[in-house]
């Protein structure tokens, strides 16, 4: 059996601490404490039956607590990952913020990479009424990590597209 196939996803240090931190968020926001009434959740446990209220809340009682602890756990996975490629201390002197990481990923976890940059985005997205790309400014900063999540995300597509 061969070894597993393993990416390298280039980062500045600051981006990976930034990235840790909006991890541990998410972690925190889907754990066992977690909200279930809370909007972002519930963007992120989308209804299968949009036109049917029963059938949704059916299904979403008998789904939502698996999908949120895979994302949990998928969220988990990515934060260990940018963690350990990561210098020691946790606020990098400034001169060394901007030197570039290798964050090595295997390919089993690159799915785990593009659902959890897809998940941090739509909370993201939730928290500042976003419902489609085109309707924020680029321009407000507000929007930034929206933005720069979806960058780091077509990164791991392009890195995913790479190994075929």
């Amino acid at each position: 059996m061969s070894a597993e196939r393993r990416v390298t996803l280039q980062m500045a240090v600051i981006e990976g601490h930034q990235l840790v931190q909006l991890l541990d968020d998410l972690i925190d926001l889907l754990g066992v404490d977690r909200d279930p009434s809370d909007t972002a959740i519930e963007r992120l446990t989308p209804s299968a039956y949009p036109d049917d209220d029963e059938a949704a809340r059916a299904f979403r009682s008998a789904t939502a607590d698996d999908l949120i602890d895979r994302r949990r756990t998928d969220a988990v996975t990515v934060r260990t990952t940018i963690a350990s490629s990561l210098p020691g201390a946790k606020a990098a002197p400034e001169e060394d913020a901007f030197a570039q990481i290798d964050v090595m990923a295997t390919s089993s976890d690159l799915d785990a990479w593009m659902r959890t940059l897809t998940a941090l985005r739509l909370v993201i997205a939730e928290r500042l009424g976003i419902e489609s790309d085109d309707e924020h400014d680029p321009d407000d900063p507000r929007y930034g990590v929206y933005d720069w999540l979806g960058y780091r995300l077509e990164l791991v597509v392009q890195a995913a597209d790479r190994l075929g």
